[in-house]
């Protein structure tokens, strides 16, 4: 109990003092945002820094940090320390870093910004990546809330009337303008969320002994022998660093009403995500008492976890307010999953969004897709955990791109160039974990363990070398202008 009590207090230090860090590394200025500069009444929409906090909140914390958390917390309590030192180090950075240059560029999406500062290859690979992840994510985002749906009410309301159910809220929440619908419900549901994450934890710390929650180590204790390199850094994503983070960002940086909002809206919202994050964490192996016992209860679905976990600790009443919370919380992620895919679709194709004819060419299709997929896992006994598998490194492998896209903006355009380092670091260790992973995985190139380690140590150190070759001209660069 001590090691998350200190985890919570080392995620608290570190918003106050890395996020200030990084808040002056970047220099935020009184310049318009496209809140106030475009304000179109659809996307680009002025909001208080409470709201656009709550909202953003609930747009990166999803599925992510509950199931990634519970599947992660199978490795042992090894997995505070990533989630920790993931989110304060490089999942805050990355969503604060997103969240800024987009405002800077009118709320572009990663996409566009990739191409800006790291080439048309980029912004293509990006492009893609993003939209594949988006829908990825929605889909995910409809089949677990609707699993536990589906454990809450009557029979005939199954998982398949529940997926439909959501996949029409998302048609609307896709299509109006973001003050109408998800600016009134998200501050409702995002205090439900807190709430419900703090009457979790309050029942396993004030359970009279019952449940018992492990002191951090770094053994891993996964009951099958999965390294935790990188399996664990691939699974745990949005509770600590997470690339879907990076396709949200720019949408809520078309709400601020000032860039001096963004350290409280950007990089506290991911704290408060990690937060959430070490609370199923811990949860997860408290109840379970053994990562065995908690693998082997995932087997039979995450949803199931959580509805267990929720039941046990509080009771049925407490349970189904608890679950409630989760329930909310992917479906909150889902909606705007697919709002950030139209933006970027909007953007290839030219397309402008205050027609609600140009919306609707390119909702539909998206939500078509997503529906097949949500039919795919509802119906394969495997299938969800076969769409989380390729969500999760597609997620990490966004969250690389966009950690050196952040840093080659700094490179030539931040106050302080090697303050660019504040990126360069964790981009450097997702191109480690993000290509490991995959020559690794089952759902990879399936290669050796000291193969794979020692190709992906190369890919990452090469690319700090290719970065730290690009900070040198730059420094150059800019001595021989001062000379002039």
């Amino acid at each position: 109990m001590i090691s998350l009590l200190v985890s919570f207090a080392v995620l608290l230090v570190g918003y106050l003092v890395y996020g200030r860090v990084t808040e002056k590394i970047f220099r935020p200025d009184d310049r318009l945002t496209p809140a106030i500069a475009i304000n179109d009444g659809v996307d680009c929409v002025p909001m208080k820094p409470w709201k656009a906090f709550l909202v953003q909140l609930l747009n990166i914390a999803g599925t992510g940090p509950i199931f990634g958390a519970l599947m992660g917390a199978v490795f042992g309590p090894v997995v505070f320390l990533w989630i920790v030192f993931g989110s304060i180090l490089g999942g805050a950075v990355h969503d604060y870093m997103s969240g800024m240059i987009s405002s800077r560029h009118e709320g572009a999406s990663i996409a566009e910004l990739s191409g800006e500062y790291l080439g048309r290859a980029a912004k293509w690979i990006m492009r893609v990546f993003s939209v594949v992840l988006l829908v990825l994510c929605g889909t995910v985002f409809v089949t677990s809330p609707a699993g536990l749906l589906d454990k809450l009410t009557p029979g005939w309301m199954n998982g398949t009337f529940w997926a439909v159910v959501i996949l029409l809220y998302y048609l609307l929440a896709t299509l109006l303008p973001i003050d109408k619908l998800i600016g009134k419900l998200y501050p409702v549901f995002g205090v439900l969320l807190i709430v419900m994450a703090g009457a979790v934890i309050g029942g396993i710390l004030f359970s009279g002994g019952k449940y018992t929650i492990p002191e951090i180590s770094l053994k891993n204790l996964h009951p099958e022998g999965t390294p935790v390199w990188p399996y664990m850094f691939i699974t745990v994503a949005c509770g600590a660093v997470s690339g879907f983070h990076a396709t949200q960002s720019p949408m809520i940086a078309k709400c601020i009403r000032s860039e001096r909002e963004g350290r409280r809206i950007f990089y506290g919202a991911m704290i408060s995500e990690s937060v959430i994050a070490l609370v199923w964490a811990a949860a997860g192996v408290a109840f379970y008492g053994t990562t065995q016992l908690l693998n082997e209860a995932l087997a039979n679905g995450a949803s199931n976890v959580v509805y267990e976990i929720s039941t046990g600790v509080l009771g049925v009443f407490g349970g189904i307010l608890a679950v409630a919370g989760v329930i909310v919380c992917p479906i909150t992620s889902g909606d705007t999953a697919f709002r950030s895919a139209r933006l970027i679709l909007a953007e290839i194709f030219k397309l402008n969004q205050k027609s609600i004819k140009n919306r609707l060419i390119l909702t539909i299709p998206l939500l078509a897709i997503g529906g097949l997929l949500t039919w795919f896992a509802i119906v394969d006994d495997n299938g969800f955990q076969t769409i989380w598998r390729y969500f999760s490194w597609s997620n990490q492998t966004l969250a690389m791109i966009a950690l050196w896209a952040s840093t080659a903006y700094l490179v030539k355009k931040g106050p302080y160039r090697f303050g660019s380092l504040l990126t360069a670091l964790p981009a450097t260790f997702m191109s480690a974990v993000s290509l490991t992973y995959i020559l690794m995985a089952k759902e990879g190139f399936r290669l050796g363990q000291t193969v794979s380690y020692i190709v992906g140590a190369a890919f990452a150190a090469i690319l700090f070398i290719v970065y730290a070759a690009a900070l040198l001209r730059s420094q150059k660069r800019q001595s021989g202008l001062r000379n002039r």
